[in-house]
């Protein structure tokens, strides 16, 4: 189950309608034309209820309506404190240009409808809020169970691991190849050329243990898959947010298990292990310089080659299951006495 994103979608509905109330108002398509202009205060009240004369542009004449000055301006501009008038106050004003109300004063304080840009800014703050906060809020917990470091080394051993036991497999399979084509002399002495001494050089530079590192390298290694691949949720931020709660409990689980293996493979100095058994198997590779090593090492001691190839190409002993006919006779045989003393009792 993947993590489903409410919040983002809210966010996104809100900062929809906010764009689209921005646009509104940058267009202006809701509010009529005005232009602003001076008027005399005849008659005002303390709560800036006053009456007003201006001079009106379209009709060419003084006019007169009830208005709503502001009560906070400055008292020089109210009577009869204004200068160079005949005890009236100063105010400004709009009034409108276009329509049949051309002339008319624009009373912003007595505007109670919403336009479409309010009503698309007012639905818009909210969620857009909301999304935020709650988003965040939802987030931490998630954020919390973040292990990219965890993550990060346990994928390098498993590397490591995995290096090494197909480094093991790929010199065997090596001396395989060889023995197809090449044996051993039965004498000290044999050819630096010998691809089959040359591989079998290679495991002995190894020495035994790394047979036994290889395995717990392939051992190891599918146990850090398996988890690894539980535990991917937990390797970054982004995709611990986008996993769903099933995928995050998965992943603690495998965070925990993963922990212990580390720890483990750390005090038993297991990434050293894999890492000097890469090395030392990877000796090989300068062919000319193994081909010298290995045919002097076989001249000093040929018996050890011999029995190294001899574990190697030692054929595996597979256990037989007991054939039907065998089981039958061994269930008669373990029957017989019952039925003979239920026929013969005492």
């Amino acid at each position: 189950m993947r993590h489903v994103p409410f919040f983002r979608w809210v966010l996104t509905l809100g900062l929809v309608l906010f764009a689209c109330s921005v646009g509104l108002y940058a267009v202006g398509s809701d509010l009529p034309d005005a232009r602003q202009i001076d008027l005399t205060v005849l008659d005002e009240k303390p709560d800036g209820s006053c009456r007003v004369r201006w001079i009106d542009p379209y009709q060419k004449r003084a006019r007169e309506a009830s208005y709503q000055c502001d009560p906070g301006r400055s008292d020089l501009l109210k009577a009869p404190q204004y200068a160079s008038s005949r005890g009236y106050g100063w105010e400004s004003g709009f009034i409108l240009t276009e329509g049949p109300e051309r002339g008319n004063l624009e009373d912003l304080a007595t505007e109670q409808d919403l336009s479409h840009a309010d009503v698309l800014l007012l639905l818009g703050t909210p969620l857009i809020a909301l999304g935020l906060i709650g988003g965040n809020l939802r987030a931490i917990p998630r954020v919390l169970g973040v292990q990219a470091r965890l993550i990060r080394h346990a994928t390098d051993l498993s590397k490591a691991a995995t290096w090494a036991a197909e480094e093991y497999e790929r010199a065997v399979s090596a001396v395989g190849e060889a023995g197809r084509h090449d044996v051993l002399s039965q004498g000290a002495d044999t050819g630096p050329g010998s691809r089959l001494v040359t591989a079998l050089w290679v495991l002995r530079e190894a020495g035994p243990q790394a047979r036994e590192t290889a395995a717990l390298g392939r051992k190891l290694a599918n146990q850090l898959h398996r988890l690894l691949d539980d535990a991917a949720p937990a390797a970054g931020l982004r995709s611990m947010l986008q996993a769903g709660p099933a995928a995050r409990s998965s992943a603690a689980q495998a965070v925990v298990e993963l922990r212990l293996l580390l720890a483990d493979a750390e005090r038993n100095g297991l990434p050293e292990r894999f890492a000097q058994t890469s090395v030392d198997l990877l000796r090989g590779q300068d062919a000319d310089w193994a081909a010298l090593a290995a045919a002097t090492d076989f001249a000093r001691d040929p018996a050890a080659y011999r029995h190294l190839l001899a574990q190697l190409t030692r054929p595996a002993v597979v256990p037989q299951a007991p054939s039907p006919r065998q089981g039958r006779w061994w269930r008669r045989r373990r029957r017989g006495p019952r039925r003979a003393q239920s026929c013969f009792p005492d």
